[in-house]
């Protein structure tokens, strides 16, 4: 029971998490929510890797094709990690969630 309470007081925030910098404002505002800061630290990840592959694409040809491809697989993670949130779930990102564990918040 107390772990639905979280979940509903956290989805909020945690949908903010995949959309770009506003990924801090969970980080910021909600770490005594379990539900909200496990979402902000991968969107946390994905946001940094939005930055770097933005920081890559300027590098003509293979960086734009590698800058094109990182756009899809953000993007396809953050739709993804919105509709897991909505559902309730922490789910674990491949990668991501690992990088994301590193981050003591």
């Amino acid at each position: 029971m107390a772990e639905d309470k979280v979940v509903q007081e956290g989805k909020i925030l945690a949908i903010l998490s995949y959309l770009g910098i506003l990924c801090l404002v969970p980080l910021l505002l909600k770490k005594d929510n379990k539900f909200a800061l496990f979402h902000g630290k991968q969107g946390l990840v994905i946001f940094l890797g939005e930055i770097a592959a933005a920081i890559i694409s300027i590098v003509p040809f293979l960086g734009w094709f590698i800058g094109f491809i990182s756009v899809i697989i953000f993007g396809i993670l953050s739709l993804v990690g919105i509709v897991q949130v909505l559902m309730g779930n922490y789910w674990k990102i491949p990668v991501v969630a690992d990088l994301a564990d590193k981050f003591n918040m």
